[in-house]
This record gives structure tokens, sequence and C-alpha cells, in this order.
């Protein structure tokens, strides 16, 4: 392998591409069709992100869950806290809202005022059936008046279906069909369909609603998604090439760069197509990603262009030394940031796995791109004009490069007494540091839709669905007096946890049936005892019109009973204490040894998906570094040297850490990436250092602070220059409106600012320190690749370039 990538090697294949010009441009315009036409199969994410691996307990009894009672998030409410609905003009309004949703194909059912109904016992035969609340078609405003009071006093049962238990707050109830819930057709309903019909309601009425529920959410969510993709997109455009531009005074340097990023973000595209991947809040950030990590290569790559057209003018030699001298270094730091996001595809996780294929494979691919594009156009253009060489003399990076070489000179301790100090007030942090199962800590939280979230929060204790199933473990044994009982008394445990709602089961219908025994009277809203149950079996045998509600809390066996409750957005730690609070309680009402009892529900599967997330988040970045190690460990072959080379990068991810600690950033999804990214990024700056300081080692006689000084000034503009584009560039997830992006943008783009001033300040000092025992001939072998040119390789060059001209 070492002979492979020798800079011959690299010669040949700068000499490939420089022939072959013609070729290349096709080949990249047809490559750039064909991923072009897989955009029509990407998707976006119509669910939340599943987090945890198929086969995972929770994940089962989550399936399990469904293929009893079918999808839950299937349920968008619509409330009103406004006492003038009961107003003859409001009524009808809102009746003919909820009635025209009904109509719909993607709505299953609809429970509203208009066609809410009543459970009302008969006699010949007898029997109870359901019966219109409103019997009018058109109340006047005293019988609605009448009707408000009936509701909020007599009706127990509709108690957080229909109005709040803290207010007059009155809610509409829209069950969409389970088998839209999760696809294109939900989306369309509420873009198009929902949303104006409630905004010509308000318009005409003055009053204000507010709508919620799992699939309004979901579908804002996505759309908020969709949106944010293009603006991401023009923002990293636009902030990197005017820092480009900064850099460079160069229009046409510019301009090759962005052609060239757009290239790779339409690969990007066209690979979450091709491989048929969803996009979701994470597969969203690669294009920007693409761009924010390509402008460095393109940096490398024309600013070693216009050095080599300083140094002698030739632009066909200048051309070719590009590829042969950058090539072999652009390589290898991008194949060190992509194992960063390649480690994520070893974790079970689904949604970090396709992040990290993707991820990796376009790292690679704008690699390519940048190497192939950039020596190409400019072979078919002028030679640079001294105006835009200017850059590479500016005195400002002089007094930079100084500045670092003075601090590490003169001022190695106080770097080390800072270094020890961040370490110590970032271990603190660590501790502080708290995980987040919040579905919806990450949305845009001045969002309308967010607003509405809390709104119901307060007024029905939550929106979440937590689903708890009890398993009788015989047929109808739901029906059992005893099994009611018990689950009354779980109910009752559940309803004193401030976090969750009053809980809906069957038992609200058996209740409601005494009551309407009892003609009605609210305060026989209770479970009949058993002499009760007698009187009341024959008017239950020719009840009609309950199989809705008997079919959503009982299973069609009788065996398995459902209790639904709604959590309020709270975080993972909450959550355990809950569980912890309600397990052995539960497993007291219901012996385990006759029932079998599970919690499930989305929500819950996301916050145990976030915990597992947290455990895979040290497997993952313990990966990278595990693997850049050893690809280090390769090139330089010195054991010492990985250990001092990793310090001035753990450190920033310590740092980091701290940060997260002490701001209140919480570990989630979106923010378990900033490590592994960080860490394969700023690798990069390290192995640029530490190859050109053991080339200078060598060319100085193993004088350790001669070739440290060299090996600073020499690669401490190019580290400055790529490092400042990836701190802009991951600053523009910052304009995002979910918490989740924004954390990500500023934590990535703090880590990359600390680890270039650790690998410019930190490592250095380090080498200097101790120099004794890393600087030998046996310590710092030849390296099994060379990442630079050396004046020998340029020789080789020249006379490889001789030879070639000989023969054509």
């Amino acid at each position: 392998m070492s002979k492979i990538f020798t800079f011959g090697f690299w010669n040949s294949v700068a000499r490939l591409i420089l022939r072959n010009r013609i070729v290349i441009i096709l080949l990249i315009l047809a490559t750039t069709a064909f991923f072009a036409s897989q955009w029509k199969y990407m998707r976006f994410s119509f669910t939340e992100a599943n987090l945890l691996p198929d086969d995972h307990e929770v994940n089962q009894e989550y399936n399990a869950f469904l293929e009893k009672f079918g999808e839950e998030g299937n349920l968008i409410v619509m409330g009103i806290k406004d006492s003038s609905l009961f107003t003859e003009k409001n009524y009808r309004a809102w009746k003919a809202l909820n009635d025209s949703l009904q109509k719909f194909p993607e709505v299953d059912y609809a429970i509203s005022i208009g066609n809410l109904k009543k459970l009302e016992k008969f006699e010949n035969p007898k029997r109870f059936e359901m019966v219109p609340f409103i019997n009018e078609a058109n109340p006047d405003s005293l019988q609605l008046a009448t009707y408000e009071d009936e509701l909020f006093t007599k009706l127990p049962f509709y108690e957080n279906l229909v109005y709040s238990a803290h207010s007059n707050t009155i809610q509409s109830a829209l069950y969409l069909n389970k088998e839209i819930v999760n696809s294109k057709a939900r989306k369309d309903f509420v873009i198009d369909n929902l949303d104006p019909m409630i905004k010509n309601f308000e318009s005409q009425t003055g009053i204000d609603v507010r709508v919620s529920g799992m699939p309004y959410i979901r579908t804002l969510n996505s759309q908020n998604i969709i949106d944010e993709i293009g603006l991401f997109i023009v923002a990293a455009l636009g902030v990197t090439s005017l820092i480009f531009f900064f850099f460079f005074r160069s229009i046409r340097a510019t301009v090759i760069s962005m052609v060239t990023v757009c290239i790779g973000v339409m690969w990007a595209f066209g690979t979450i197509g091709l491989l048929h991947y969803e996009i979701t809040v994470l597969t969203a950030l690669i294009p920007p990603l693409i761009i924010v990590i390509g402008i460095p290569n393109c940096i490398f790559l024309i600013n070693k262009y216009q050095q080599e057209i300083q140094k002698h003018g030739n632009q066909a030699k200048s051309l070719q030394r590009v590829i042969a001298k950058v090539g072999n270094a652009t390589l290898m730091t991008n194949i060190t940031t992509a194992s960063g996001f390649a480690t994520f595809i070893l974790t079970e996780s689904k949604l970090l796995k396709e992040f990290g294929i993707v991820a990796s494979i376009n790292i690679v691919a704008i690699f390519i791109l940048s190497l192939l594009i950039i020596p190409v156009i400019y072979s078919y253009m002028k030679v640079p004009k001294s105006k835009h060489l200017k850059h590479l003399n500016r005195q400002w990076i002089g007094s930079f490069v100084g500045w670092m070489e003075k601090t590490v000179r003169n001022h190695r301790i106080a770097v080390y007494f800072t270094a020890v100090g961040l370490l110590a007030i970032s271990i603190i942090g660590i501790y502080n540091i708290r995980i987040s199962g919040s579905l919806l800590e990450d949305m845009p939280q001045q969002a309308d839709f967010f607003k509405d979230v809390k709104f119901f929060e307060e007024e029905f204790d939550g929106i979440m669905p937590l689903e708890i199933v009890v398993d009788t473990k015989r047929p109808r044994g739901v029906l059992k007096s005893s099994t009611l009982k018990r689950l009354e008394e779980l109910e009752g445990l559940i309803a004193e946890e401030p976090e969750l709602s009053k809980p809906l089961s069957i038992t609200r219908l058996v209740k409601y049936s005494k009551q309407a025994y009892y003609n009605g009277n609210p305060k026989y809203y209770q479970l009949p005892s058993s002499q009760e149950q007698n009187f009341i079996l024959p008017y239950t045998k020719n009840m009609k019109g309950n199989d809705d509600l008997v079919n959503t809390y009982v299973d069609s066996t009788g065996q398995f009973a459902r209790i639904t409750t709604f959590m309020k957005d709270i975080g993972t730690d909450k959550m355990e204490k809950i569980e912890d609070n309600l397990w052995p309680k539960i497993h007291k009402i219901f012996p385990e040894d006759r029932y079998e009892v599970s919690m499930t529900g989305k929500a819950l599967v996301f916050q145990k998906g976030t915990t597992y997330l947290v455990h895979n988040l040290v497997l993952s970045l313990s990966l990278a570094i595990v693997l850049i190690a050893l690809l280090m460990a390769w090139m330089f072959r010195s054991f010492r040297m990985i250990l001092i080379s990793l310090v001035p990068n753990l450190l920033p991810l310590l740092i980091t850490a701290g940060l997260m600690g002490f701001l209140g950033v919480p570990i989630k999804p979106s923010t378990i990436l900033v490590f592994s990214i960080a860490f394969g990024i700023s690798v990069d700056d390290t192995i640029h250092f530490l190859a050109k300081y053991r080339q200078e080692l060598k060319a100085n006689d193993w004088k350790i602070k001669r070739s440290v000084y060299a090996a600073l000034r020499e690669t401490g503009v190019s580290m400055f220059y790529t490092s400042i584009v990836l701190f802009f560039g991951f600053s523009v997830f910052m304009i995002s409106s979910f918490g989740g992006t924004v954390a990500l943008g500023g934590l990535v783009s703090a880590t990359l600012l600390f680890a270039m001033l650790s690998n410019l300040l930190l490592l250095p000092s380090l080498l200097l320190s101790l120099e004794r025992s890393i600087a030998n001939k046996e310590t710092l072998k030849e390296p099994a690749m060379r990442i630079i040119a050396t004046p020998e390789d340029e020789e080789e060059i020249s006379k490889d370039d001789e030879e070639h001209n000989k023969k054509h």
C-alpha cells in the first residue's frame, strides 16, 4: 500500500486528469444527470424518527400494541377557549366546520359539540342507545346555554375528551384514517384542507382556534424541515462564498468553488433518492454539510495552484503539481472526516445509520469532485494575474502566525495552565449534562403549532399519548368486575401524576352505563356493583352506537385492555421517575402471575430511543477515535505521536461537553452528532501539522525547535483559513428554528474553534516539551505514506515531468 500512494502515483493521476479533461467533464455531467434523476425517489419523513433497533424490546412492545389497537397517533384536536362559541352564529359555524371535515375520506370519525351523543336508557325492549346531545338543527341562544351547562355538569364521560376539567375550553377530536396517518395524504389534508378551513372559521367568527395532535405536529414539523433545507443551502453558499472571496479576492476562484460544491449537493440529494432514504431532520443537514466541508478542499487546491503560479508562472506545471502535491493530503483529511461520520453506520439506530452512510459517501465524493473540477476548469482559463495572488502575502496573516509562534516559544506554561484549567472546569460542566427525550424540545418554539401544544398541555394535561396495555390472560377477562376495579384503581394513580392527563379506558363506558341506568344522574357515574350489574346487563345486550368506543379500548377477544393517557412535554429524567413510581404500584394492582402489563406509545419509544443513543454515543465516539488513531498509526508509525496528537483533539470535545452542561444544552439525538463530527474534522489539522513537522525534522537534522516553528509557520495559515470557513459554515445552522439544529451548529462551530487553537498552540507546545522522548529517528520512522511532498519528491516530480514531456 505504501508504494501505491507515492507522489509518482499522484503525478500519474495528475497527467490522467489533465489529458482527459473532456472525458472527465462529460463523466461528471452524466453522473450529475443520473443523480438528478434519482431526486424523484426522495421522500420526506411523515413520522417521528425511530431511534431504536427493530428488534429492541421497546419496539416489539409498541408493534404488538399497534397490531391489537392500530395506530395510536391518529388524533387531531381543535380547541376553543371562548364563551362566545355557545352563541347561535358561532355554534353554527363551528358545527359546519366539523361536519365538513368529517366528510373527508382522510377522517374516520369526529367528536364535536354538534354531533355529540349521550347514553340514554329505553324500555320495551330494555336497551341503551347513544342519542344526539343537541336535538335541534339550529338551537337558539337559550337552548345553547342549557346544553353548555349540561355538558360541564352532567357528562363526566366527556371530561378531557370534549371539555377541559380546568376551564370551559371545548375541543373537537378528528380521528384520521389509520392507513393515511403516516403518509403524504395526511400532509395534503392538513395543509390544503384543514388549515384553510380553520382560518376561514376564525375570520368569520373572530374566535381563535388552537390545533394540535401528533399528526398535525408531525405535518407542520416536516414542512419546516423542507423549508429549511433550501434556507441552509443558500445560507451555507452565501457565507462560505463571502469568506472565500475575502481570502482570495477572486470572483472566478469563488465561482469555481461554488460550482464544485453545488454539484456535490446535487450528488448528495441523488444519493438519498438512490438509496430510497427518507429526508429527516438529520439527513436534511447533509447538503449544507457538503458545502461547508467541500470549501476547505477548494481552498487547499486553489491556494496551492496560486502558490505554484507565483513560483514559476507555468500553468500546466502548476496544475499537475497541485494534484501531485495536495492530492494525498486532501484525500487523507477527507478520509478522516468521513470516518467520523462513518462511525454512525455501526450503531443499531436506522436514523443515524442512514445519516452516516450518506454523509461519508458524499464527503469522499466532494473530494473527488474538487480534485477533478478545479484543475480541469483552471486549465481552460487564463493564468491568474498578480492582483489575484496578493492574498498570499497578507501582513495580518503573518501577524497571526507570529503571535502563535511567540506564544509557543515564550508562554508554554500559560498554554498548559489554560488547558488544564479548561479541562477542570469542563469536567464540572459535564456532571451537569442532562438527557432529553422530549419529542417537542427541538421543534420551532416560536411557531404557532408549538404554542398550541402548550395550550393543550395547560387545558388537557398533555398531547402525547402514553399507552398502558393490560393482558388478562383469558378471553373476555377485561369485562370481569374484578378487572374493571383494578383498571379504575390504576387510572386513579395515573391521574395523580401532574405530568399525565386523566386516563381513558373501557371503565369510562361502564361507568357511563350505570349513570344512564339511573336516568343520567351524574352522581352515579361510577363502576356498578355486582348486584347492579345484574340489573344493567339486559340494557347493555341491546346497546347500540358504542362499537367504536369498545373497540378502541378493548381488543376483539376481550383479553387485552388499553388505558390511554396523555403526557406533557417532559424529559427523560421525569419520565423515568414517573415509571419508577408507577411500576411497583402497577404490579401490586395487577399481580404478575395473573396479569401482564406493558407501557408503550410513540413518545415513550422516542424517549427510550434517546437513552439508547446516549449509550451508543460512547461507542460511536470511541470507534471514531480508534479508527482515526489506527489511520494515524499507519501513516506515522509512532505510538507516542498518536497519544500526543489525540490530546489536542480530545480536549476541545471535553470543553464542548462542559459548555453543554453549563449552558443547559441536553444530550439528545441532534447534539449527539457533535462529538464524532467535530473530532473527524478537527483531526485533519493535526495530520497536516504532524506531516509537515516530520518533514521539517528530516530537513533540519532532527532539530526540534526549528522544525516545530517551521511547521507552525507553514501550516498555520491554511489551518486558520479552513477553520474560519468551517466555523462560519457550521454557524449557519444556528439560523434554524429547530433547537437541536441550532445547538448542533453552535457546538460544532465552537468545538472546531477550540480545536484550531489547540492544534496551533497546545500540539506544538507538547512537541517542544517532550522533545527528548519523541524526537529521534526510532520514534519517528519513515512514514508509511507521505502526506506532503518533500524536496526529494519535488525532484522526482520534475524528472517525471521531463521524461513525460520527452515522450510526448
